[in-house]
């Protein structure tokens, strides 16, 4: 994958007490840093480059924010990408697992920006192991020795990832193959909607839904949809090689042209409630261009002492 050029913008801050802006970096005592991954699209669906900070509009519960924080394209060492390969390894998969693990592989060794993989591994039990890519021989070698079996603990292969990720530097990027179809699961999708939005995890969905009756695909797309929607990434259900190679196109390319921008809660609460968010662009000559992120966050319930959202 050929990488874009990464751009940082320094921003003012005019929060008291600011101390600089950084990724990583708390402002003033239980404020944090809301960092959000947006994905700006032209009509035609392909990647809006070359925008800057002010070509934005961030509102929280409808109240205009300030940017604080700004990259474009792929932040590299000032924010490394992080990335989560998650493999429906249930019965259910039988027919379908061979094809995601030579995907799955494939991708790995498109996206040379990550800077390692933490690959959960699930049927009704799950396993987890962090490759870094001088072991990617290793990690190639146990996705592809999988076999199908047991149940399917989805939701809370889901949450185990998104745990480890909490409190943790740098961005969180999840790539999860399955036929979406949990069944056991001690997490409900409910609760681990909620750890989605306490997060800070960009999900990607590749689901498999051919081999599923009528009524069970609409209700896992609506699922998988969901969980996607939920971070700001897609979910994509190919149906050919092809469909899966336009897929991997579409988010190489967001993810070496999306921005990150953050900024720090004009209001800021410890409510442990949900705040919506929304992302507009501010320039009249992208009318019609699509902008993608996650739909807000939930506040912890407890000042924190550093880290962004």
């Amino acid at each position: 994958m050929t990488q874009r050029a990464w751009r940082w913008v320094p921003l003012a801050v005019s929060v008291a007490g600011a101390v600089g802006v950084s990724a990583q970096q708390t402002y003033r005592a239980g404020v944090d840093l809301v960092r959000l991954p947006v994905v700006v699209t032209s009509k035609d669906g392909q990647p809006v480059h070359g925008l800057g900070p002010e070509g934005f509009q961030i509102t929280e519960e409808g109240r205009p924010q300030r940017v604080s924080y700004f990259v474009e394209g792929a932040p590299g060492e000032a924010l490394p990408l992080h990335l989560g390969l998650l493999l429906d390894g249930s019965e259910s998969m039988d027919q379908d697992l061979g094809a995601a693990s030579n995907a799955a592989v494939t991708f790995i060794k498109q996206l040379d920006e990550a800077v390692d993989v933490t690959l959960v591994d699930f049927d009704s039990t799950i396993n987890v192991g962090r490759f870094t890519p001088d072991n990617y021989p290793r990690l190639f070698a146990r996705i592809r020795e999988r076999k199908a079996a047991g149940g399917t603990s989805l939701y809370d292969a889901l949450g185990v990832f998104v745990e480890r990720t909490l409190g943790q530097t740098g961005q969180h990027l999840v790539l999860m193959y399955t036929d979406g179809g949990d069944s056991t699961s001690t997490m409900s999708y409910g609760k681990l909607q909620q750890l989605l939005r306490l997060g800070n995890v960009m999900v990607y969905v590749v689901g498999y839904l051919q081999n599923q009756t009528m009524s069970e695909r609409m209700t896992q797309l609506v699922r998988l949809s969901g969980i996607a929607h939920e971070t700001g990434g897609e979910a994509f259900f190919p149906q050919s090689k092809e469909d899966l190679t336009e897929a991997y196109r579409r988010i190489l390319d967001e993810l070496a042209s999306r921005y990150t921008i953050g900024y720090v809660p004009s209001d800021p609460k410890v409510d442990g409630k949900f705040h919506k968010v929304a992302v507009k662009l501010a320039m009249p000559a992208l009318k019609g261009a699509k902008v993608r992120t996650r739909p807000g966050y939930l506040a912890s319930t407890t000042p924190a002492a550093g880290g962004d959202r």
